[in-house]
């Protein structure tokens, strides 16, 4: 809207001074900063800083921590230093906080003849800031339009309540004078983290090449200059909310948790990861100081692995009594291992894992991508990355016969084609196998992979199809 256009530009106008006395960007009145960053959008902040104290009680302001800061989390430590009473002030300074915070006073309103050039100025004030500033000018009522002419606002002052960047007050007693180091910890939300994989796949020889990245991103509202960064990977679970006091309150139910990332792991692994741990969790430090500039995604290696063993599977899961009409694509799935020997050889925080595959011209191409959850060493990994253009199945119900009252029988038919060049082996899953129900007439051998699906591994010749039938005796 060129209306807050126009009043951002008033205020350097309105109050050089207090534009002057704001540090540059580089600037910080940070410390020496730590922070540990966790999977779940959630951050420990550390901030060690000297202060000049005086003897007995004063207040100090902590500028330049999170702008999401939780401050039920604040601890201050320093040697005779005690808490009395902490303010966290996050009303920022900005054209839109600034007018609505000068609702009722009166500022200078400025305007440009087009054709002169000349700088017409009135005194006028401000009655409301609600989508829209509407001002008295005299006798007169006006609206701030957005109609192209040259205006201004000038204001006489900011207000003290409005700060430049997030600040921290905090009274203090302490006991003696003269400089002293503290330290300032906190929880805040808006820093977080996540694992990038980018795997160049090389079928015709079974190997892949991956290459592991931490993505980091902070969206809390400041920087964090040359800090000393810990990421840790693991779910680290908050406290259950107050569905009580949001009842209280009338501000409605907090949102669920996000469900868990689909499975991902064919067999869980044993193997323990050699890197740092903490409970239960995996340590990733990153190597050096890093400023995490504010509503920036960084991204730093921790994995490269070269020439791993990785096949291409196809998996058809059915559900139970699912029948079509048509035939349906079959799932295209990239088997590895994260193990020691013959695998990717660590722990995968959770991510996701984008595959490529080179084409004809040596060009790498992207096939498709999946998010794993966190998957210990050892495992062995199977990722849907999308669905073959060549290999269909055709689930059918041939009869559903009732035999009692609590017995039926269930004949299936899947027909399964292949128009690609090569033979493929296809694991053809039905699911849904719910009750007492068996497998009591197949045409080719399946193997029960828990107590309601059943797999079948059908190969399916190039250019041509296959046929697996299955009677059901189904007991509930």
């Amino acid at each position: 809207m060129r209306a807050l256009f126009l009043l951002g530009s008033a205020v350097a106008v309105a109050v050089p001074s207090f534009a002057q006395s704001v540090p540059a960007p580089s600037q910080t009145a940070q410390g020496e900063v730590a922070v540990t960053i966790y999977n779940n959008d959630r951050a420990l902040v550390e901030d060690k800083r000297t202060l000049d104290l005086p003897a007995g009680r004063s207040r100090q302001e902590f500028r330049d921590v999170s702008a999401q800061i939780q401050p039920e989390t604040v601890t201050l430590n320093g040697r005779g230093v005690g808490v009395v009473e902490q303010n966290f002030d996050f009303d920022l300074l900005s054209p839109a906080a600034l007018m609505q915070n000068a609702v009722g006073q009166t500022v200078t309103l400025v305007r440009v003849n087009p054709a002169t050039g000349a700088e017409v100025r009135e005194r006028a004030r401000i009655l409301a800031a609600n989508g829209g500033v509407v001002l008295q000018i005299g006798d007169r009522i006006e609206v701030l339009r957005d109609d192209g002419l040259p205006a201004r606002v000038i204001f006489d002052g900011v207000p003290p309540s409005l700060r430049a960047r997030p600040t921290l007050s905090v009274t203090v007693e302490t006991s003696g004078g003269g400089p002293r180091p503290v330290t300032l910890t906190y929880l805040t939300p808006g820093l977080g983290w996540s694992a990038d994989y980018v795997a160049l796949f090389d079928e015709a020889n079974g190997r892949m090449d991956v290459q592991g990245w931490v993505t980091l991103t902070n969206n809390s509202g400041t920087p964090y200059v040359n800090a000393s960064t810990l990421l840790v990977a693991g779910a680290v679970g908050p406290a259950q909310p107050d569905y009580g006091r949001y009842r209280n309150y009338g501000g409605g139910y907090p949102p669920p948790p996000p469900p868990p990332p689909p499975p991902t792991i064919d067999r869980a692994g044993t193997e323990t990861a050699g890197r740092e741990r903490l409970g239960d969790f995996y340590l990733y430090p990153l190597p050096e100081r890093t400023t995490i500039a504010d509503k920036q995604t960084k991204q730093v290696s921790f994995l490269d692995v070269q020439n791993t063993p990785a096949a291409r599977a196809y998996e058809f899961r059915n559900a139970w009594l699912s029948t079509s009409d048509q035939p349906l694509s079959v799932n295209t799935v990239l088997r590895f291992s994260s193990s020691r020997n013959q695998g990717l050889g660590d722990a995968l925080p959770a991510g996701i894992v984008r595959v490529y595959q080179r084409d004809a011209r040596g060009n790498p191409q992207f096939v498709g991508e999946h998010r794993i959850g966190h998957t210990p060493m050892g495992s062995d990994i199977g990722l849907a990355t999308g669905q073959a253009f060549d290999v269909k199945v055709r689930p059918v119900v041939e009869e559903r016969t009732r035999l009692s009252s609590n017995r039926w029988r269930t004949k299936m038919r899947y027909t399964l084609t292949n128009a690609g060049p090569r033979a493929v082996t296809v694991d053809l899953i039905q699911s849904g196998l719910w009750g007492d129900t068996r497998v009591t007439g197949q045409s080719m051998a399946s193997e029960r992979l828990s107590a309601d699906q059943a797999r079948w591994r059908v190969p399916v010749p190039a250019n041509g199809e296959a046929t697996v039938t299955a009677t059901f005796d189904s007991r509930y």
